[in-house]
């Protein structure tokens, strides 16, 4: 058997090892982490010839994928702390070079200081990338670092060197833009299924909606990882801005005649690879999206979401005072002749708490539309950490130039979309003439660009 073969062989095995691995975790022996740390040494070492060194790789990674929580933070935690660059020459080096500024020599000592400052971690690391399978083990192994971090910050320098390495990996320039259709390999519209994070695909007949006709899905891949989107855009192509997504998850809908489609609504951008936190590229495949519709569109006119809003009612619920202040006296006039007893914030909070309920009501629904509607409005335009919108979603698309174009009343009533916005849900618009002004304007000074519809309702 052929050395690749032989590597290609160990990791197709690893996933079903580590499925079938049971029991409480525990710490491991004295034994397996001398093992451990010797395979460190001989991958960092880096002897030996390209087999060699992925056959070393591939057995180190073997070795992280039997371990259980317990063993990997303790294998993560050797390669942070025994494995980062030398102090004493990274000194000596910096001394060098301090003192060869303005010579002749300055440039060698720069590259020697650079040269001193790159760590062993890197070199492991790096012959991960070249075996089959190793970039999506990199993935893997950072969204494990990711977890082990709060309990463990000494892991944060290994960490920030491969966000470093993902980034340059992941770059745009190397990923590829692939529309998904009915036709496409089964394992990865398998991967569309579990990885969709906004509105959950319930069966095959669903997913097949979502792909027909007057439908796209796009996303972005590596080459490495030919069936693992990295991001994936689900567009629907309207007649004007959609403000219900039960209707456009509507697997009885009529099909559209996107011929005659003037709107294309992204409804759905979910990010897949939970070790890839920090490595941007949602902005590009927007861009790239709008392209690709405009080729085969031309009639298109408008290019908008249809958007959750996720952090709302967790939002209120830490800042309490925040609806009593939307709900004016004509509001609470409303809501009493609706039922509702007793005219303060804290009752009505817990009405809207109680299992979504409230939402069959159609009389309270009446009466929660103008406030809720108000706070969702001051929420989105007012609410920040530090100059960037709360709201995750909000930060996404007015980061990538969008505009907050108009909030939508019940336009998910699903039990997902009640719990975190009361229903509610944004269009946010991305318009060719304003994008680049707007993505400056927000990156610069952190402001938000909305119709002038939103702008009052979060005055009122």
């Amino acid at each position: 058997m052929s050395a690749t073969s032989l590597v290609s062989k160990s990791l197709s095995k690893m996933r079903e090892m580590v499925a079938q691995a049971t029991g409480k975790t525990r710490e491991p022996s004295e034994k397996v982490l001398e093992r451990i740390r010797q395979q460190l040494e001989e991958c960092a070492a880096g002897l030996g010839g390209e087999i060699s060194t992925r056959q070393r790789a591939a057995r180190l990674a073997e070795t992280y994928l039997k371990l259980d929580d317990s063993g990997r933070m303790a294998m993560l935690h050797m390669i942070a702390l025994d494995f980062g660059p030398d102090p004493t020459a990274i000194a000596e080096a910096h001394a060098a070079y301090q003192k060869a500024v303005g010579s002749k020599d300055q440039w060698e000592a720069e590259a020697r200081l650079r040269g001193a400052m790159r760590s062993r971690r890197i070199r492991i690391l790096t012959q991960f990338n070249a075996i089959p399978q190793g970039v999506k083990f990199l993935v893997d192994l950072r969204a494990d670092l990711l977890r082990f971090l709060p309990d463990n910050p000494l892991l944060k320098p290994l960490d920030r060197e491969l966000e470093a390495r993902l980034g340059a990996w992941f770059d745009v320039g190397f990923l590829e833009l692939a529309r998904i259709t009915w036709n496409s390999p089964a394992a990865l519209l398998e991967k569309l299924v579990e990885y969709e994070a906004v509105h959950e695909i319930k069966s095959w007949l669903d997913l097949k909606n979502r792909l027909d006709s007057d439908r796209r899905c796009y996303g972005f891949f590596h080459p490495r990882m030919p069936l693992e989107p990295l991001i994936f855009v689900q567009v629907a192509l309207t007649e004007g801005l959609a403000d219900d997504v039960q209707q456009l998850l509507d697997i009885n809908a009529p099909l559209a005649d996107a011929s005659k489609a003037n709107t294309a609504i992204f409804y759905s951008i979910s990010a897949t690879q939970a070790g890839l936190r920090g490595v941007s590229f949602g902005n590009f495949l927007l861009k790239r999206v709008v392209e690709d519709l405009q080729r085969d569109f031309p009639k298109l006119q408008q290019f908008a979401t249809l958007s959750p809003v996720p952090g709302l009612v967790k939002w209120v619920n830490r800042n309490p005072q925040a609806l009593g202040e939307a709900i004016t006296a004509a509001d609470w006039k409303r809501l009493t002749a609706a039922g509702v007893e007793d005219e303060n914030a804290p009752v009505l909070r817990a009405l809207l708490e109680d299992g979504g309920d409230w939402a069959s009501n159609e009389p309270l629904c009446a009466a929660l539309r103008d406030p809720l509607l108000r706070l969702a409005a001051r929420y989105l335009c007012e609410a920040r950490r530090g100059d960037k919108p709360v709201d995750p979603v909000a930060r996404f698309h007015l980061g990538n130039g969008a505009r907050i174009e108009r909030l939508n009343w019940l336009a998910d009533t699903a039990p997902k979309g009640l719990s975190q916005s009361w229903g509610i849900m944004v269009n946010y618009l991305y318009d060719p003439d304003r994008i680049e002004s707007n993505l400056e304007a927000f990156a610069r000074e952190g402001r938000i660009d909305a119709s002038a519809a939103v702008r009052r309702l979060a005055k009122r």
